[in-house]
């Protein structure tokens, strides 16, 4: 389903010209801080250029930008992220005993000024949200979103409450694999209602963009629309949000590693030593933001000849029990190559729902029932309760 755009990029660089530059001289729009910005929809997205040591100072700024492009007629959601540039040269901060902090900011952002500077804070929680899991991959094609998808619906079927977001930006999958459309509802206090569908709560970009419309983003306007989707969203009471990763070692999973309180990662991969090579990559990236390992999923393992009933290692097989047990970590499973799977994954009804009682769907129920174990017991190693 498209959407057309609506929002004149002319309105918003004119809104944004009431906002004054970082030393009060000046706006951000003539001064030429603002860059890569975008339309679609209702949603405005781009960037502010600050000098590299400056950026959290000038948080401030940030809001005053996103508050300011709101006003523009059309623009029901913003964007905004702080690009540091370690070029760019702007004068200090001028300060006085006399004058409170308060004071030194433009009326827009008053009460919002910068904190003095404090020890890095502990991961903040997504309030009402138990664990979080992010299911992963080195390289794509090898059937992650698949595969976070039936997980997510093996988990509701343990009566678990679940959510799932999809982190993929550039390649958003389940509005797709779930068959949902439309856009998210508007909240209390600016967040955002997630779409249901077959019991799970779910956000992802698919929602805001029509799908055949290329997101061309720089990594901090990814790490923003990351944390926004995540945190700016009226989750609810939920047992585990499954995050389906996009492929890669980048800036999204690199965002979620580092300012999100993982609970554990699941490693997705086919047998063939081409995708374990990138799925080591993606392990040994976890593993350096000590993010537990929750497991790895052979995907496309084997298939099953429909007339000779002969097994056939088409991608090779076992790769993926080798990589874990190399690595000493668990193995959750193998996932054949059946056409069922891809046929119901595109008609966006997943087998778990479709054909709950195919053996298919059952391998995908055990997986979770082994990846809900697998997390109590690393609550019980971290000292928590279970």
């Amino acid at each position: 389903m498209g959407y057309a755009v609506t929002i004149a990029i002319d309105q918003v660089l004119e809104q944004l010209k009431r906002v004054k530059g970082p030393d009060l001289n000046g706006n951000i729009v003539d001064l030429a801080l603002v860059s890569d910005i975008a339309a679609s929809g209702d949603q405005v997205a781009f960037s502010i250029t600050v000098p590299a040591d400056r950026a959290a100072q000038l948080e401030p700024l940030r809001a005053a930008a996103e508050k300011a492009a709101l006003a523009a007629p059309g623009v029901a959601r913003a964007l905004v992220t702080l690009t540091a540039d370690s070029k760019a040269q702007l004068a200090p901060v001028r300060s006085a005993p006399s004058i409170k902090q308060a004071d030194a900011v433009p009326p827009p952002m008053q009460k919002r000024a910068p904190q003095p500077p404090q020890a890095p804070a502990a991961k903040a929680s997504v309030p009402g949200v138990g664990a979080i899991i992010a299911v992963a991959s080195g390289k794509g094609g090898v059937g992650k979103s698949t595969t976070a998808v039936n997980i997510a619906l093996g988990l509701h079927a343990r009566g678990l409450k679940v959510g799932v977001l999809d982190a993929d930006i550039y390649g958003p999958s389940l509005p797709r694999l779930l068959n949902i459309s439309g856009r998210p509802q508007s909240g209390g206090d600016r967040v955002l209602l997630p779409l249901e569908r077959h019991g799970l709560r779910v956000m992802s970009m698919g929602f805001m963009v029509a799908e055949d419309t290329a997101t061309v983003w720089r990594g901090p306007m990814i790490m923003q629309a990351l944390t926004q989707m995540l945190r700016e969203v009226a989750w609810g009471e939920l047992d585990v949000l499954i995050v389906d990763m996009p492929p890669g070692t980048g800036d999204a999973q690199l965002t979620m590693a580092q300012n999100v309180p993982l609970a554990g990662v699941v490693i997705v991969s086919t047998p063939q030593d081409l995708a374990l090579i990138d799925a080591r990559k993606g392990l040994n990236m976890f593993r350096k933001v000590d993010v537990p390992i929750l497991g790895l999923i052979e995907n496309m393992s084997y298939f099953t000849c429909p007339d000779c009933d002969g097994r056939h290692a088409i991608f090779g097989h076992g790769g993926a029990r080798a990589e874990a047990e190399r690595i000493g970590a668990p193995f959750l499973g193998e996932v054949p190559l059946v056409m069922q799977i891809r046929e119901t994954s595109d008609s966006g009804a997943p087998i778990v729902v479709s054909d709950p009682q195919s053996v298919q769907a059952q391998i995908y129920r055990d997986i979770a029932g082994l990846i809900w174990e697998r997390l109590g017991e690393e609550r019980l190693l971290a000292g928590g309760d279970g």
